[in-house]
């Protein structure tokens, strides 16, 4: 499974495009993280969106932010003018965590999302008595009689 959470700076705002054929909007920024050792340099690191992941990196990030990425890494093969290849790394993003600063406590936070489309978050389903009774029960178990 490929899949990857990189906490990160924004160094390079995101620049928009779409594609040709039908119109996707795609984004692509860079941001830096530290290396593994405090001797190591920071690691630069391509991000890539797509669609509606696109369109919030393009809204809500900007240069100096600090970011959660969730995503998958690709790793491409390039053959450069003179001859060799060059081995580039990007991350396609799927989920974007906004954080900021507390300054009352000097924490990093993740932000609320901001309403979509004007509207609120969606109000949670209404609970029943049955649903509260039957999640506060818990069944009789003899741990004993568990086969494995």
């Amino acid at each position: 499974m490929n899949s990857c959470i990189l906490q990160a700076t924004v160094v390079e705002a995101p620049q928009l495009r779409y594609t040709q054929d039908n119109q996707t909007p795609v984004a692509e920024m860079v941001v830096q993280f530290p290396g593994l050792s405090s001797k190591d340099a920071p690691s630069r690191l391509k991000v890539v969106g797509w669609g509606s992941v696109a369109q919030e990196l393009q809204d809500r990030c900007r240069t100096n932010d600090e970011v959660v990425l969730e995503g998958r890494l690709k790793i491409s093969s390039l053959l450069k003018p003179d001859g060799s290849r060059e081995k580039v790394t990007e991350l396609t993003v799927s989920r974007v965590h906004h954080l900021s600063l507390d300054s009352a406590t000097g924490i990093l936070a993740q932000e609320e999302p901001e309403p979509r489309y004007g509207r609120g978050p969606a109000a949670p389903a209404p609970v029943t008595a049955s649903q509260t009774v039957a999640s506060t029960t818990a069944p009789d178990v003899d741990y004993d009689d568990i086969p494995f």
